[in-house]
């Protein structure tokens, strides 16, 4: 029986291919910054949902915090001019005003 593998596993394969590819994987340095800017609002995006789900109902901290998987994404069609289809715009919207609504009660 062949042994399933894990996606962690992949990922630490990726790792040194990439270390090996690095001259050829050399983004300007402005991409870098955007990138890092994504990372660290993503990141601060999760610190303030411990926070608010610490100080808040459950309830309320849910309803932004489920917009957390779009926020790199807005990031990303913002500093990186990322192009996304008709549908994912149409999926962002949706998400935003569902937000909205569920935010106003």
């Amino acid at each position: 029986m062949a042994r399933r593998r894990g996606p962690g596993r992949r990922g630490l394969v990726l790792l040194p291919d990439a270390a090996r590819h690095a001259r050829r994987l050399n983004p300007p340095p402005v991409r870098c910054v955007q990138a890092v800017l994504i990372g660290a609002g993503a990141a601060l995006g999760l610190v303030l949902y411990l926070l608010a789900a610490q100080r808040q109902l459950p309830a309320v901290a849910v309803v932004p915090a489920s917009l957390n998987p779009a926020l790199p994404v807005v990031l990303g069609l913002a500093l990186l001019h990322e192009r996304i289809s008709h549908r994912q715009a149409l999926g962002l919207l949706g998400a935003g005003i569902v937000t909205v609504l569920l935010t106003l009660g």
